[in-house]
């Protein structure tokens, strides 16, 4: 089993950070700062509790000034890379939303070495024009990072940070910014806007396909974008979206001879499952095949999960698709005993269904 993340924050980190510091701020009391991190506390902090903790250790350590303390950090950034330096931006999210310019220029700083896509949202929250203004800004930047920034910062549900309920329930000032990056030729920010317009579809699912419909066909990175952040809608089977991506009817598309390779299987076990898919028109069709497992939830309930299969143009022949599905525990699925059902959905409509039992 992997180390969690937290643990990346060891004895051996920090002597190379404070050696860091040293060089940058001869004053550094390196003694104070270590007997700062380590006390009683942290080994009982998980990782954001470490990172707010780094935070705090800084400002102490440090000159009372804040400016001051955000020129030393700057200098020092270009040697501190990395998503363990995620207390850079935290510094500033803590301490800097009063000194709103000097903030905005160590947050564009920052991103380029960590991120800042969560430290920006206290300052979206306290002053949302002036911060949006900002990020549209920075939608112009010349490096990727500061791109980026600009649309993973406002993302409405960003994993791991708060939710922007301003823009869950009226996302209309992100627009601007996903405009301007929607041709953007660096993939890290592609997936982001993507990313932002796969949040937006959760609560304005008619607002996403109105942008689908206005962007869609005049640029190649504009209809991946579009397409990767329209996967929440595709994988519920909206028809209408579906359509927009040429993913007609499946009325001609059958499905047979669905077999599982047993029927029951234990927590370490691999499904095998098999099936044969028929286009019954004149014509390939664009197919968006998918497999989703109802599972069993603690309460006896149970919860789809959909797993694309393949997209492509199926001709009139038929062809058989075997996949294979282990069964174990994740972080983010515990699995219970139960019927579990396994069904085949082709371009949102589903075409054939199977039960099995999982006993864990």
């Amino acid at each position: 089993m992997s180390e969690p993340l937290k643990e990346m924050y060891s004895s051996e980190f920090f002597e190379r950070f404070t050696g860091i510091v040293s060089s940058h701020y001869p004053q550094f009391d390196q003694t104070r700062f270590m007997e700062i991190i380590f006390d009683e506390n942290w080994q009982h902090f998980e990782l954001k509790q470490r990172i707010h903790h780094v935070s705090m250790a800084i400002r102490e350590t440090f000159p009372p000034s804040y400016e001051k303390t955000i020129q030393i950090l700057m200098e020092m950034a270009p040697q501190c890379r990395g998503f363990e330096y995620l207390f850079f931006p935290d510094f500033v999210e803590r301490y800097g939303i009063d000194h709103w310019d000097t903030s905005m220029t160590a947050l564009e700083e920052f991103t380029k070495y960590s991120s800042s896509e969560f430290a920006v949202r206290p300052f979206i929250i306290k002053n949302p024009s002036k911060m949006m203004e900002q990020m549209l800004d920075w939608s112009m930047h010349e490096d990727e990072h500061v791109r980026r920034l600009a649309s993973e910062g406002c993302r409405p549900k960003l994993p791991w940070a708060a939710p922007l309920t301003r823009f869950r329930n009226d996302p209309s000032e992100i627009i601007p910014i996903l405009d301007e990056l929607k041709q953007d030729p660096s993939k890290y920010v592609q997936k982001s806007v993507a990313n932002n317009l796969n949040d937006i579809s959760k609560d304005h699912p008619a607002l996403v396909k109105q942008i689908i419909h206005k962007w869609s066909g005049n640029n190649p990175i504009t209809d991946w974008i579009l397409k990767h952040g329209s996967r929440s809608l595709l994988k519920k089977g909206d028809v209408e979206a579906l359509r927009l991506f040429g993913y007609v009817s499946a009325k001609d598309i059958t499905v047979g001879d669905l077999v599982l390779s047993q029927e029951q299987f234990s927590l370490g076990d691999t499904m095998e499952f098999s099936f044969q898919i028929q286009n019954e028109s004149t014509r390939p069709i664009q197919l968006r095949i998918e497999y989703a497992i109802d599972f069993v939830k603690a309460n006896g309930k149970q919860s789809r999960k959909i797993f694309k299969l393949s997209d492509k143009h199926y001709s009139d022949e038929s062809v058989s698709i075997v996949r294979k599905h282990t069964w174990k525990d994740l972080t983010t699925r515990k699995h219970y005993s139960g019927v579990h059902a396994l069904t085949i959905i082709v371009n949102g409509e589903e075409k054939a269904s199977t039960e099995f039992v999982l006993q864990t």
